[in-house]
């Protein structure tokens, strides 16, 4: 069901009353926000230049917003940081006005099962208006590498054309104000899928040819026909005949001057799960259609596509989901009758990103490359967007070697999924989605190598022992979820070389066989305070004092509990036991284990339930005092100074969602409380420096980034500073304003 209220007449969808969503931020922001910088590292579908000014670009991205590149800072702008709505931060499809370089389109919802809207600007990006629609859409589904599904009329800019996944082809012809749908497209769409149904392609592409005005749209639906055409502003449809063979599906359209068509197809929607594909070109004059694939020797499809407009007969294509030997770009001058293979001719300096060299071993080519782009302006630069970085070269009309290099400044399009500052060593430490992690010595800089020795691309939680912060314990997972050796890490120098960690197997339930629980990234690790003792939280957990040389399992714990260290005693480990309502503690260094009173706490504990392996922890220990615990429960935030003994409630009026600990005041010895969560009936990042009576909102309407948080953590050793992990816009941390 949809969450906007909209209202129709016929088929025309309203325009949103919802004012303009300002970017810049506002001179009474209380808190300077920034990136920590890791450079891109998540997948960008597409990139698009403007044809209307000389380097001017946009960028799309699955789950992080729509980027904007700013010659003069020679860096990306995010767009989109400003809104309150986490669906609009995947982008479908993007359109920049073909005549007026101010005026830019994005088709925004990220999930089928969440609200869709075209947004519309006439500043570049910097505010927008925006139009809910009844349509759904799947930013960050399979299928969101193929497009673009919105085209703007060259011959008159206020009508755009918007081809849906699942409901057909819309149309504006008020500059994206209201839509209508186009009933005499032939294909009205297959309806949202089920639950549990793959997604759908739809129309997969709208291409409109800047010399006639045929209209060109592609379905990447299985059936008969996928190819149709309008010669009448979209009045009337045909479908094209002699199309390639009805397994291969359009992916992707550009048409030159001339009027030739070029398609990209796959036998999937991409960007995984594509085993063959095929380049065709169609002579919209003489209906002629050739086959110009690149080569057809290895499995894989294509998908990315892009024309040198000051050349008639130059095109560059990309493979997609060719995983032997590779993804790669084909680039020809004649038509696709030769083509030149720049995998081979194509050197890259990674420099600004180093975790793309994979900790020593030379950065690849990319996968997913789903997009790639010539500059209309200057021939020899070119883009191609890949599963974790842009690359930009600047020798692409050279006919041997070009340098690529990631074009990412600004970018950072990443899901966090944990994080901590320690009490010495680098001020940060991340857990990130399929990047693993990373040591940030220098918030501005990207990281020089990513965790290893595991390996996992996924790093799920990570603890350090407070009083010697030198040593740190993760825990993570692969995307196969299921490691051969290791998803259990230590280090001795503060997280830069690792040490595996294996725990033996064990029989969970009576009667069953011993196998290692260990091994699918569902076992978080804690450490004492001084780094002597580790703690892993297997189905009955198990401990180790000597770096995993011998395990024994603690008494009283019980099963399914995740064991938290205090930061400054060593002795004591605490856990929350949900099954019983009642919070257990260790003195003797996690040995033994025994219920502790709680008195203040709820009757029921279930609020404190961790659910996924990658939620945050509900109980968490301060690095200020010995006992200085603070409990989640539901909404709800508890505090203990006596290690349990009792608790005071301490959110207030504020819903807690997620908190963290940081310096406290100058003056105070209590930890400054960071929260996610909703005051007021305002959602946003709140700060406490009194214990959690009374709140301020740090964040502004400027800095709200989808409100996609995962995470959240103070600084230990600098005051009012937090770290906020987000889901699609990467790490951030903010300071006061001074």
């Amino acid at each position: 069901m949809m969450k906007w209220a909209i209202t129709l007449l016929g088929f025309l969808v309203l325009a949103s009353v919802a004012p303009r969503c300002a970017v810049a931020a506002e001179a009474s922001a209380p808190y300077l926000w920034h990136n920590v910088s890791v450079g891109a590292g998540g997948f960008a579908p597409n990139i698009i230049f403007s044809t209307a000014e000389r380097d001017l670009a946009y960028l799309r991205t699955d789950m992080g917003g729509a980027y904007r590149w700013d010659s003069r800072e020679a860096r990306w702008v995010p767009l989109q940081d400003s809104m309150a709505e986490g669906s609009y931060m995947g982008i479908e499809s993007l359109a920049a006005d073909p005549k007026d370089p101010n005026i830019v389109y994005l088709a925004a919802g990220m999930y089928r099962s969440e609200p869709a809207a075209i947004l519309r600007s006439d500043d570049r990006g910097t505010t927008w208006r925006v139009t809910p629609v009844p349509f759904a859409m799947g930013g960050n589904e399979d299928g969101r590498g193929m497009g673009e599904r919105l085209a703007i009329d060259p011959r008159n800019s206020a009508t755009i054309f918007f081809g849906s996944r699942h409901d057909g082809l819309w149309r504006s012809d008020d500059s994206a104000a209201t839509w209508r749908k186009v009933e005499s497209f032939p294909l009205p769409g297959l309806g949202q899928p089920g639950r549990r149904q793959p997604t759908h392609g739809g129309i997969s592409f709208v291409v409109i040819d800047p010399a006639s005005g045929a209209i060109f749209a592609g379905s990447a639906d299985p059936g008969d026909h996928h190819l149709f055409r309008s010669t009448d502003g979209g009045a009337r449809w045909q479908h094209v005949e002699g199309e390639p063979p009805q397994t291969l599906l359009p992916t992707k359209a550009v048409i030159d001057r001339r009027g030739m068509l070029y398609i990209a197809y796959c036998n999937g929607i991409g960007p995984n799960g594509v085993t063959a594909g095929a380049v065709w070109r169609f002579d919209t004059k003489s209906d002629r259609w050739t086959d110009i694939t690149p080569d057809k020797s290895h499995a894989g499809g294509f998908m990315g596509l892009s024309l040198d407009p000051s050349a008639p007969g130059t095109l560059a294509v990309s493979s997609i989901d060719r995983w032997m030997p590779g993804d790669t770009i084909w680039r020809t001058h004649d038509d696709g009758a030769n083509w030149t293979d720049i995998r081979d001719l194509s050197q890259r300096d990674t420099r600004a990103s180093p975790f793309l060299n994979m900790n020593g071993i030379s950065a690849d080519f990319g996968h997913w490359t789903a997009g790639v782009a010539i500059d209309p302006f200057n021939p020899g630069r070119a883009a191609y967007v890949t599963g974790a970085t842009v690359y930009m070269t600047t020798d692409f009309a050279k006919p041997k070697a070009m340098l690529w290099k990631p074009w990412v400044k600004g970018i950072e399009q990443t899901a966090i999924i944990t994080l901590t500052s320690p009490t010495g060593g680098a001020p940060l430490i991340s857990g990130f989605g399929d990047i693993a992690g990373f040591v940030h010595e220098d918030l501005a800089v990207s990281p020089s190598h990513m965790f290893s020795n595991p390996y996992l691309s996924n790093t799920n939680n990570i603890d350090y022992a407070g009083r010697n912060p030198a040593i740190i314990v993760r825990s993570g997972s692969l995307h196969s979820n299921r490691s051969r050796d290791a998803t259990l890490g230590w280090s001795q120098d503060g997280g830069h070389s690792w040490r595996p960690l294996r725990v033996p197997p064990m029989a969970a339930k009576p009667g069953e066989a011993e196998r290692r629980y260990d091994l699918e990234g569902n076992a978080p690790i804690a450490t004492s305070a001084d780094g002597t003792t580790f703690i892993v939280a297997t189905p009955i957990a198990m401990l180790t004092r000597d770096r995993g040389k011998t395990w024994l399992v603690p008494e009283g714990l019980g099963r399914d509990i995740r064991p938290v260290a205090d930061k400054v005693d060593p002795k004591r480990f605490y856990g929350v036991d949900v099954e019983q309502d009642r919070l257990l503690t260790s003195r003797d260094g996690g040995l033994t284990f025994a219920p502790v009173a709680g008195q203040g706490l709820p009757a029921d504990l279930a609020g404190a339930r961790m659910v996924g392996r990658e939620q945050p922890a509900s109980l968490v220990a301060s690095p200020f005092a010995a006992g200085d615990l603070w409990l989640r429960v539901g909404f709800e935030l508890y505090h203990s100074t006596n290690g349990g003994v009792s608790f005071e409630r301490v959110n207030g009026a504020l819903s807690v969602r997620l908190f963290g600990l940081g310096k406290p005041a100058p003056g105070s010895d209590v930890a400054t409380l960071f929260a996610i969560g909703v005051l007021g009936g305002k959602e946003g990042i709140w700060r406490s420096t009194d214990h959690g009576h009374s709140w301020q909102r740090i964040n502004d309407d400027s800095h709200q980034w989808g409100l996609r948080f995962r995470v959240i953590a103070g600084d230990p050793r600098t005051f009012g500073r937090v770290y906020v992990g987000t889901d699609g816009r990467g790490l951030l941390y903010g300071d006061p304003r001074r």
